[in-house]
């Protein structure tokens, strides 16, 4: 149960919650225990009776009345404390997998973008949910079970000793017995249980993926091979589960078979004590109940060890991610103001995960209020410069200054804040247009989304839908074209009014008529802001301040349109090749 020490610190925090739950949870197997000695006296006042030690069977029926009236006022009450035991104990445990959950979402939230290149969505999203689950049901029906069993086994088997030592001692021969095969199937249960969970999030990533890529899949008529390869994975997944139930499946008949033990060692060895004149009869029903009442307790010793040992499974991965340290580290918790100004000195860029050098020795200057078009070929470095202003890496040779000072001395929260930012494959959420627009600035007005929207030449289109800018998206913004999904995109950054605001060649799906308008709309826009537009496109580039051209992670050109359409270089072939297209 080391993995499940993480969990203790929501206990302290829950602690009197707890605390009164576990009380009346003690309170109530107290009531329900007193049921057996209530009903055993009731027996021997009827076997004095027969025998004719009491006499008066007015006073006999008066006390079998009393005493079943106490019976049932004991059933109510010990039912009342264990709704409190529930509402106490159970309702906590929801509070616990509420903070986990949150814990592990904000934990996702400030982890570098480098984990998830490692880490597929289904399985963050099975230890979000699923394992989680699994805690949950250790910190509150395990945590609840263990008490009542434990009451009911300390206060159930001193009654017991009280009444014969002898008979209490028959009965727990089985015990050992049950201990060792407890301690055995744990063992082999824990294991089950994290292979069963490694399974489920295999089948969850698949699933994500496939519903992700639906459009691949019936374009390419390969639905029977996806079909053929979920199969797979489905049933490896019932292949484990049905394991790790035979294992569970062990308990409760084992445990049956030892309640029906010690039934029977109490009706042999009570009975010898009974012709013997040793005890009298209800003490042996007495001690009947008893072994029956302690049948749940003592079977639930299984059901909790296996709820135990698949939360300890599931923690050991959830402490996985929550032991990971994001490689992006906020270093400052004092406020950052922006003005713009960016630069890269002599700044090498090499991906972990590849360990391509995507950058080589790169020195640039953006002055506030500056826009710098990128241009290059594929693989060239363009997205990985962008990536680095915004700081999603960091790099380890050379310096990237913002505002004359090294941008990991900024705060971080402050520097993305201020940043408007168009990826290349634009993202939208499952929400109204309009929403998906506001997503870039909480408090915009109606007004302020319609000019975002004209800003970028996307509000003719959205007026055209039925619900306009109610419209709701579907997944990823399917519903709109991919021209559409960047202009959105576009607006959703318009609206930030950032200080920096970067393009990623977001105009590759526009025609050159609307590029024509958009650009004019960023111009006047992007006035006081420093600009970034990574492009294919000469003509999202010729009206920048200044033009970087990479070349294998190099700059091999920077100037002005005018001037490096003079130069021999890719620049002017580029140009060259766009305008003689455009010609045609």
């Amino acid at each position: 149960m080391k993995a499940l020490k993480y969990i203790n610190k929501y206990f302290i925090k829950y602690k009197w919650r707890l605390l009164i739950g576990i009380l009346i949870t003690i309170l109530s197997k107290l009531l329900a225990l007193k049921v057996p000695q209530i009903v055993g006296d009731s027996l021997n006042i009827v076997e004095d009776y027969q025998n004719g030690t009491i006499t008066d069977i007015e006073l006999v029926k008066h006390q079998l009345l009393i005493n079943v009236l106490i019976i049932i006022g004991v059933a109510i009450l010990a039912g009342f404390f264990t709704f409190l035991m529930r509402q106490t104990i159970i309702v906590t445990s929801r509070l616990i997998e509420f903070d986990l959950k949150n814990e592990i979402y904000q934990q996702y939230q400030r982890l570098s973008l480098n984990f998830y290149k490692k880490n597929r969505t289904g399985d963050l999203m099975n230890r979000i949910s699923e394992d989680v689950s699994k805690v949950r049901m250790y910190v509150g029906p395990a945590v609840m079970y263990s008490m009542n069993m434990i009451v009911l086994l300390v206060v159930g088997f001193t009654q017991m000793i009280n009444i014969d030592v002898k008979l209490t001692m028959y009965t727990l021969i089985p015990f050992p017995v049950l201990s060792i095969s407890i301690f055995v199937l744990s063992k082999v249960i824990h294991k089950r249980s994290s292979i069963v969970q490694e399974y489920l999030s295999k089948l969850t990533t698949f699933n994500q993926e496939f519903f992700s890529g639906i459009g691949v899949v019936k374009s390419y008529g390969i639905e029977k091979s996806i079909i053929k390869d979920f199969d797979e994975i489905a049933d490896k997944s019932k292949e484990k589960n049905i394991h790790l139930q035979q294992a569970n499946a062990l308990f409760f008949p084992l445990m049956v078979l030892l309640i029906g033990l010690s039934n029977i060692i109490v009706i042999y060895i009570g009975g010898q004590q009974y012709i013997n004149d040793e005890i009298q009869i209800g003490t042996i029903i007495e001690f009947m109940l008893y072994v029956n009442i302690l049948t749940w307790p003592v079977a639930v010793i299984g059901w909790v060890t296996s709820m135990i040992q698949q939360a300890e499974a599931s923690q050991v991965r959830i402490n996985e991610f929550l032991e990971q340290v994001p490689d992006i580290e906020n270093n400052n918790t004092k406020p950052t103001v922006l003005n713009g100004k960016v630069e890269f000195k002599d700044v090498t860029f090499t991906y972990e995960d590849t360990n391509i050098t995507a950058l080589k020795n790169i020195n640039f200057t953006a002055e506030p209020g500056e826009t710098i078009a990128i241009l290059g070929k594929t693989g060239s470095g363009k997205s990985t410069i962008i990536e680095l202003i915004a700081r999603l890496y960091d790099t380890k040779e050379g310096l990237i200054l913002i505002d004359n000072k090294p941008i990991e001395q900024a705060n971080l929260n402050d520097v993305r804040n201020q940043i408007g930012f168009v990826p290349q494959d634009p993202f939208l959420f499952s929400e109204s247009i309009g929403n998906n627009i506001k997503f870039g600035k909480e408090d915009a007005t109606e007004e302020q989304i319609i000019q975002a929207a004209k800003d970028a030449d996307v509000h003719k289109n959205i007026i055209d839908f039925p619900n306009k800018y109610d419209t709701v998206l579907g997944e990823r913004g399917v519903t709109l074209s991919g021209g559409q999904k960047q202009r959105v995109s576009i607006a959703r950054a318009i609206i930030k009014n950032p200080k920096i605001l970067i393009f990623d060649d977001c105009l590759s799906a526009v025609d050159t008529e609307t590029e024509e308008k958009i650009l004019t709309n960023l111009k006047r826009v992007s006035k006081n802001k420093t600009t970034f537009i990574i492009s294919h496109r000469v003509s999202s580039a010729k009206n920048a301040d200044k033009i970087i051209v990479l070349d294998d992670g190099k700059i091999s050109q920077q100037g002005t349109h005018n001037q490096l359409i003079t130069e021999k270089g890719y620049y002017k072939d580029l140009y060259e090749q766009q305008l003689l297209e455009k010609e045609n």
